[in-house]
């Protein structure tokens, strides 16, 4: 259990949405075998570690080696092998090549994501269906509020991994001279905790600090306040509604 969850966060990690990747690849990924040596005991309520790396990609199979720590000590190590297949009949395909790049890339140390900024000629169809996802199909906000005007004077962040596929987005505004405002930020739900929001608030700042803004701010959902703490905004006011859901106004300077 802890080694398949381990394998989840990987593909986070690797900025893909493990379902929507499968079936675009035309197949998926079955395990063929696991094996697990038990070296000493963990016990309850202890903090442990889980790694896991793609070891070797073959043919038709991906091999993952698999450990568990507490502090420095190994206590638990596996392997755990897939086989690429194709759903209907599980028989096995070769790992595509796609596939088998971003492994390759990703266990190398290269980036697995890109990011681009530009306007919403460029990036608008892709930072639509990223909204869509997150604000209509999940949050259940309404169509025509997450998309308006300002979108065409806006400048855009896209997040894509190295399949192409766009998994974040958002969009800064000039609310005042030398007052930008960050907006629209949304991430796909199956690849949240992999630092994507942070890379694509990253890029709207530095786009604000180079053009001469000396101050940012935004209004963030209130589940997401922390995320924007960590990153130096701080609150301003009362917490208001805005499409049925709380808001707080926050600002960082720049």
């Amino acid at each position: 259990m802890y080694f398949d969850t381990a394998v989840a966060g990987y593909w986070r990690a690797l900025a893909l949405p493990y379902n929507d990747s499968m079936a675009a690849l035309g197949g998926d990924l079955y395990v063929r075998k696991a094996t697990i040596d038990y070296l000493g005991s963990a016990r309850y309520d202890e903090l442990l570690d889980i790694g896991v790396r793609c070891a070797h990609v073959g043919n038709s199979s991906l091999r993952f080696d698999t450990a568990v720590f507490r502090d420095e000590r190994l206590l638990v190590h596996g392997e755990l092998v897939y086989v690429f297949a194709d759903v209907a009949t599980q028989k096995a395909r070769p790992v595509p090549a796609p596939l088998r790049a971003l492994l390759q890339a990703y266990e190398a140390g290269e980036a697995v994501l890109e990011l681009r900024t530009g306007d919403w000629t460029a990036l608008g169809a892709d930072a639509r269906g990223i909204r869509q996802a997150v604000f209509v199909d999940e949050q259940g906000i309404a169509a025509e509020l997450v998309v308006d005007d300002a979108d065409a004077t806006a400048l855009h962040a896209l997040a894509t991994n190295r399949m192409g596929l766009p998994v974040a987005s958002g969009r800064l505004l000039q609310r005042e001279p030398g007052l930008a405002q960050i907006g629209r930020m949304a991430t796909l739900p199956a690849v949240r905790g992999a630092q994507l929001g942070s890379a694509v608030l990253r890029a709207l700042t530095d786009l604000a600090r180079q053009r001469g803004d000396t101050a940012v701010m935004l209004q963030a959902q209130t589940a997401a306040v922390g995320f924007y703490q960590r990153h130096g905004f701080e609150r301003e006011g009362e917490v208001f509604e805005a499409a049925g859901v709380p808001h707080q106004a926050m600002r960082r300077a720049l």
